[in-house]
């Protein structure tokens, strides 16, 4: 049962980011266009064709050369869709130059302005006179400003070719460049290897998240029930606890890369916004919870049970495995977000390397475990106190699911919050039911079928409820004003400090954030004593302005924190805050007296 529960939640999360479930993606705001120009009027069969494609890049933006600095960049690529037979020469770009960005230690190679890349195409010599050829062109580009780069934006442009003879030249500056991109070289720049290892370090931290605590107590749970058995039993046991967190990452890569190109806005954690995965967690939480507490035992095929017994088998193994990284979405440990942010903007190759490596840094503990296995050794023997240690950490798992109805309660509204709340205790009712009947040796079908209809109730409620009938936010201790991206710029412009918080309620780190540093005395006074303007982004349900906001600096994963500041670009901080770090960070961007605003102006 617990294997099902999690293999389904998987198919939840495919589910939650396909297209069916969303209702329209995001596309990057267009900073660049361009026009196709031909250098004849008219080509004879056999003839050679200049195209040359003109690139008008917007006022304070830079495109990324065809050569980015950057692996992870974007380059700016040419592409022309010709009829079969026609012949696409050498393509040459324009002479990059350095730019130094606000957001990257080292420059970037660019183009701004004005810029042509040209293009020869061979014109079949079988071409029948009077021929006319749409040459449909498409141009891909990342546009940056001093601050961010956007997502990348393709763009297409039209040029029609007559087959004909007497053609006349036709005069346009852009053939009269001679330059063009010369080799490839090698630039400085974050590479995949170093992503990659970014990607196994963040996985490493995933296993110390409050998200996925109470999963690992039944992994410890389950090492000391094995205690003083053979070395292969406990190497089986963690390479399919392994195996259960590799799988589960990769079906979040595929439901990624399958959601990105539909055109979805993609992300981590991103299937916490569907109240119906939540709710379906939160049954399967409680699932475990009753069945740690002794209510109801879940038999497995002795074929299954293989290592261990017939409940601590291969399969048991591999579902925790499953369930831990469901557990794990919800949270962002460092390095995690560039590594991730890094997987959602390259191919779908790269997108599957970097998952798997989030999930060998996560299996890395299990994977350790079956190379020494003599390391579950150093564990208590197994004893009486067992007992005790299942029952609490029953509790445990209960505590992760008063967690998930803490999410669920701003995605529902406040009566049907009420009714899963009354469904989980019916939960429980039939499983108590289901264990007497088992004891007495009456029939178990009733409390079966009591538990399967409760389940099923509780995951409909939230499932078919309204997303915008939510429950209202409580109030905290800062005054947070709704998110306004260019009301925070007018504010920074006008010589005001405006803290952005980018959030959501299932955002486990976010809430630790919250309390620990933004709610803390120190924190508060500062932004009292600077009149620090804060604004609060709520992602908990699907905003694809938030999306798109996110995407626009990088980043794919939350928690999320900028601080716009007058004169100066705007501080993004790191997923973990910190108070010294906040602190510090606005005592250095309190703007410099004398120093004239606009309002001033």
């Amino acid at each position: 049962m617990p294997a099902l529960a999690a293999a389904t939640a998987i198919l939840l999360v495919l589910v939650s980011t396909s297209p069916a479930a969303a209702q329209t993606g995001f596309t990057a705001t267009e900073k660049a266009y361009f026009e196709l120009h031909l250098d004849r009027s008219a080509y004879s069969p056999g003839e050679t064709a200049r195209l040359a494609a003109v690139v008008h890049v917007e006022a304070g933006w830079h495109i990324q050369s065809h050569q980015p600095t950057y692996d992870y960049l974007i380059p700016t690529e040419l592409t022309l869709d010709l009829p079969q037979g026609w012949q696409l020469g050498e393509v040459r770009y324009p002479p990059d130059l350095m730019w130094h960005a606000g957001f990257a230690d080292e420059e970037l190679a660019v183009y701004e302005g004005t810029v042509s890349i040209l293009a020869t195409i061979g014109v079949p010599p079988d071409a029948p006179l009077g021929t006319e050829v749409d040459l449909v062109a498409t141009l891909v580009y990342q546009a940056c400003d001093d601050r961010v780069c956007l997502r990348p934006t393709e763009g297409q442009s039209v040029a029609r070719l007559v087959v004909a003879e007497g053609g006349e030249a036709l005069a346009h500056e852009a053939f009269e460049q001679t330059g063009g991109a010369g080799p490839a070289v090698a630039r400085p720049g974050r590479s995949l290897f170093v992503v990659l290892g970014l990607a196994l370090l963040g996985g490493l931290i995933l296993n110390a998240m409050p998200c996925v605590l109470p999963v690992l107590s039944l992994k410890v749970f389950g090492l000391v029930k094995k205690t003083g058995q053979s070395r292969r039993q406990v190497t089986l046991g963690a390479l399919a606890t392994a195996t259960g967190i590799l799988v589960s990452f990769w079906a979040l890569a595929l439901a990624a890369i399958a959601a990105r190109s539909a055109g979805e806005a993609v992300g981590w954690g991103i299937q916490f916004q569907n109240p119906g995965f939540v709710a379906f967690l939160a049954v399967v939480v409680v699932f475990f919870s009753l069945n740690l507490w002794g209510l109801f035992e879940i038999p497995l095929p002795a074929a299954l049970g293989g290592v261990g017994g017939r409940h601590e088998g291969l399969l048991g193994h591999f579902t925790t495995g499953l369930f831990a990284t469901l557990m794990a979405t919800p949270c962002s440990a460092p390095f995690l977000g560039s590594a991730v942010g890094f997987a959602l903007s390259q191919p779908a190759g790269a997108t599957a390397l970097v998952f798997t490596f989030v999930g060998l840094g996560m299996a890395a503990p299990y994977l350790l475990l079956a190379a020494a296995p003599g390391v579950a050794r150093m564990l208590p023997r197994p004893g009486p106190w067992m007992e005790v240690l299942k029952v609490v950490m029953g509790f445990l798992l209960a505590g992760a699911a008063v967690w998930l109805l803490y999410v669920l309660s701003a995605q529902i509204a406040a009566h049907r919050l009420a009714f899963f709340e009354g469904a989980l205790l019916l939960l429980a009712l039939f499983a108590w039911i289901k264990s007497r009947a088992s004891r007495a040796g009456r029939s178990r079908l009733p409390g079966v079928v009591g538990m399967a209809a409760a389940a099923v109730l509780a995951i409909g409620l939230a499932a078919t409820s309204d997303p915008a009938a939510a429950r209202a936010e409580g109030e905290g201790r800062i005054a947070w004003q709704r998110f306004d991206e260019p009301e925070a710029l007018r504010l920074a412009e006008a010589g005001r400090l405006v803290f952005v918080d980018v959030t959501a309620d299932w955002c486990a780190t976010c809430k630790i954030n919250e309390r620990a540093v933004l709610e803390s005395a120190a924190v508060l006074d500062a932004f009292a004593r600077h009149e620090v303007v804060p604004m609060q982004a709520d992602w908990t349900s699907r905003d694809d302005v938030i999306a798109e906001y996110l995407a626009r600096h990088g980043r794919y994963a939350i928690p999320f924190y900028v601080l716009y500041r007058p004169g100066k670009p705007p501080h993004v901080f790191g997923e973990l805050l910190t108070r010294g770090t906040v602190l510090s960070v606005l005592e250095e961007s309190i703007p410099a007296k004398g120093i004239q605003t606009a309002e001033d102006r």
